[in-house]
């Protein structure tokens, strides 16, 4: 454990960590709420924060004297590439591809066909967790805008792709 702020003998004192600029106490002392704020959150935040309080003259009993709370820093999915894998003619098989480089936790990614013939696809031609599209047995009419989403509690990116069968 590394501590990163602490109040002793009346004076707040913010630790030499990263969290350094960020941290501070949400209310003054004095209130009884020693709640913190972090601003400008990081996925590097992340972790398990522990409260302890101890007061002078106080018979310190650790079960009643410390908080534990775990924190996850959501991030929202970079935007994605989207890649076309395969040659697309006509009767032929293609792969397109989607990929996120960051995302916590890992972004779902969700293929549409765009107007003018909007068509979104489901299992086993398309799987979600990998970005994968299957188009088996391409026509003239398979051409178009394909839009991949990349998707997670944080937050969604697109990226696309012109297929020209």
């Amino acid at each position: 454990p590394v501590q990163v702020l602490s109040y002793l003998g009346g004076v707040p004192k913010v630790e030499e960590t990263d969290l350094k600029p960020r941290v501070g106490f949400l209310y003054s002392i004095v209130t009884h709420n020693i709640s913190i704020l972090i601003n400008d959150t990081r996925e590097q935040d992340s972790g398990q924060y522990m409260c302890t309080v101890n007061v002078v003259d106080d018979t310190i009993r650790l079960e009643k004297n410390v908080g534990i709370i775990n924190l996850t820093v959501l991030v929202p999915p970079a935007t994605p590439t989207c890649q076309l894998h395969g040659n697309a003619v006509v009767g032929a098989n293609v792969t397109l591809s989607c990929s996120s480089k960051k995302g916590k936790p890992s972004p779902m990614y969700q293929w549409q066909r765009e107007s003018p013939t909007l068509q979104v696809f489901f299992p086993p031609a398309q799987d979600r967790a990998r970005g994968t599209l299957k188009l088996t047995n391409l026509s003239l009419e398979m051409s178009g805008v394909y839009v991949c989403r990349a998707e997670n509690q944080a937050g969604s990116k697109n990226c696309s792709i012109v297929l020209e069968v």
